[in-house]
């Protein structure tokens, strides 16, 4: 199988139609042999009803996967990514924040060989902003990073870990996210670093970026549970040093 297209959602019944009929359409243009997986992470809505409902062409995969309880996106990316089956991997956040043919240039470069993991950013010179965050969420992104730089070795070249579309050569997707112990948001930066430790080719890549004004992150409302995880994450990172 050519691509796998990995959406985790979280009560987005509203937007999860559109996410996977885009996808889908995105794998039948290009002429692929892929599949739409998305990990419903124990929503209280008709999210995975509407996942099952969208329309995907033929000859594009769908499956659905439902979790009984919300167990964190890191933990809902995991499972679809292990569940998958492509070439290349590639996840996004439900809302279709990032037109899929941004992701082309960099599909081709893994299929080369040339690159193992691809991570979009919003902070790169070439990025076009349609609509951004608020300077609220701004700034708190700015402090993660600071905090991630300082506490768990972050590279400075890595300008946006968070931004919710990567491209992964596959096996090396399921290798990395296999490992993963972080549940909660930060599941980003602990496979990145996981990747770095191996000798994986690493790049950030531009893109049109658009934010989804209706987010499911609350930074202020999740701000110990960041602090937990990056704490977590430099445990662990001791850890392999040793």
């Amino acid at each position: 199988m050519d691509l796998s297209i990995i959406i985790p959602a979280f009560n987005e019944e509203k937007k999860i139609g559109h996410d996977v009929e885009t996808g889908a359409a995105f794998i039948k243009r290009e002429g692929l042999a892929g599949e739409i997986i998305i990990v419903d992470d124990g929503s209280k809505d008709k999210t995975a009803e509407e996942a099952r409902n969208a329309a995907v062409p033929p000859p594009v995969e769908r499956n659905v996967i439902r979790l009984e309880k919300n167990r964190g996106k890191g933990f809902a990316v995991k499972t679809g990514i292990l569940a998958s089956q492509g070439d290349v991997v590639l996840f996004a956040d439900s809302g279709t924040c990032v037109p899929y043919a941004d992701a082309l240039p960099q599909m081709k470069r893994i299929r080369q060989g040339e690159l193992d993991m691809a991570m979009a950013s919003r902070r790169l010179k070439d990025t076009i902003i349609v609509r951004n965050r608020s300077v609220l969420r701004r700034v708190i992104s700015w402090f993660f990073r600071q905090m991630a730089i300082l506490l768990v070795g972050l590279p400075r070249r890595f300008t946006d870990t968070q931004c919710g579309f990567k491209i992964y050569r596959g096996e090396v997707a399921r290798e990395l996210f296999s490992e993963c112990i972080t549940m909660g948001f930060l599941f980003e930066l602990e496979v990145l670093l996981r990747a770095l430790r191996r000798g994986y080719r690493v790049e950030e890549f531009p893109v049109e970026w658009t934010c989804d004004l209706d987010t499911r992150l609350d930074p202020r409302g999740h701000a110990a549970g960041v602090a937990k995880e990056l704490l977590s994450i430099r445990s662990m990172m001791k850890k392999n040093k040793s």
